[in-house]
């Protein structure tokens, strides 16, 4: 697969098949992802890869927490708004999603009942998160972490995996560091939901949007 095939058929994948993932398959993807670029080659991403029982576990416990109400701050925090356009396209997704599953905009407990899927990682085999050290200064490590990320969602996608990113996935940091081994010393930033996409599933193959050249560029002559 090229990389240009490879940018434009990457999709966040929301219905995955339960197939495992092998793991020497994962580690693979790590060590090519590792060559991602980082300020000073700084490499400051570090991982927890979890599948089996121990994930069947967190995606109950997880799902669970927000059925209940009882999710927590997440520790690096999300954005409390977004202005436009940016709500836009963000309205418009979930727009998209909602008329994929046929739940109607005032339909609350279907609404729930979708972001309970999210937060059992639509039901993946495996779950990669991503932590980062205490000491970092934050701004340029999540840029770091963030090529990590595109690049071995890439790569992912290269051997026809699919991939999720999910902050769902660190939400409830109660949850995470009940279950996986976190040190203190460490920040949750994200999960990534991996598997073997279901092609089946309607939200796999709804039409996705890129808004034009012109809204995000200003040429100068």
């Amino acid at each position: 697969m090229e990389l240009r095939e490879a940018i434009h058929h990457r999709r966040t994948i929301r219905a995955f098949l339960p197939d495992p993932v092998p793991e020497n398959t994962i580690r693979e993807l790590i060590s090519e992802a590792l060559w991602a670029p980082s300020w000073k080659n700084a490499q400051p991403w570090e991982l927890v890869v979890a599948g089996g029982e121990i994930l069947e576990r967190f995606k109950k416990e997880n799902r669970e927490a927000l059925l209940s109400g009882n999710t927590s701050i997440p520790e690096i925090p999300l954005p409390k708004s977004l202005p436009s356009p940016f709500h836009n396209r963000y309205a418009d997704l979930n727009r998209q999603i909602y008329e994929t599953i046929s739940i109607e905009e005032d339909n609350t407990r279907g609404h729930i009942e979708y972001y309970a899927q999210m937060y059992a990682l639509y039901d993946a085999p495996a779950l990669v998160l991503m932590l980062l050290d205490k000491g970092l200064a934050i701004e340029y490590a999540m840029l770091d972490c963030g090529l990590f990320l595109q690049t071995f969602c890439l790569l992912a996608r290269e051997r026809s995996l699919g991939t999720a990113i999910l902050s769902a996935a660190v939400h409830c940091p109660d949850v995470v560091r009940r279950i996986f081994p976190i040190p203190e010393n460490k920040l949750l930033v994200v999960g990534v939901a991996l598997g073997w996409p279901d092609t089946d599933a309607a939200l796999n193959s709804f039409e996705r949007n890129r808004s034009p050249i012109n809204e995000f560029v200003k040429w100068i002559n």
